[in-house]
């Protein structure tokens, strides 16, 4: 059975998921940003930021605190999701 992540260190590890996307070098070459390997690339990162803090508001036991903090992280998602591919 896989060991249980807890909150906290999920928060941290999208976070670092939403920096590798922002971290991640747009092609020289071809169609730049348009590259469809590219987005694809971003879009999965942050998928999988995404999907590392969707069920910390469900969770029994979890403060307002956390739960804001879940919001900022798919606020930043959305945002970087902006800042990069648009």
């Amino acid at each position: 059975m896989p060991k249980l992540i807890p909150a906290t260190e999920r928060l941290i590890r999208a976070r670092k998921l939403i920096q590798q996307a922002r971290a991640l070098p747009a092609p020289q070459t071809g169609l730049g940003k348009s590259d469809f390997s590219y987005i694809a690339q971003v879009k999965d990162l942050f998928r999988q930021a995404r999907d590392m803090v969707k069920f910390i508001p469900q969770t029994a036991g979890v403060s307002a605190e956390m739960k804001a903090e879940v919001k900022k992280v798919y606020e930043e998602a959305e945002q970087a999701d902006r800042e990069i591919l648009y």
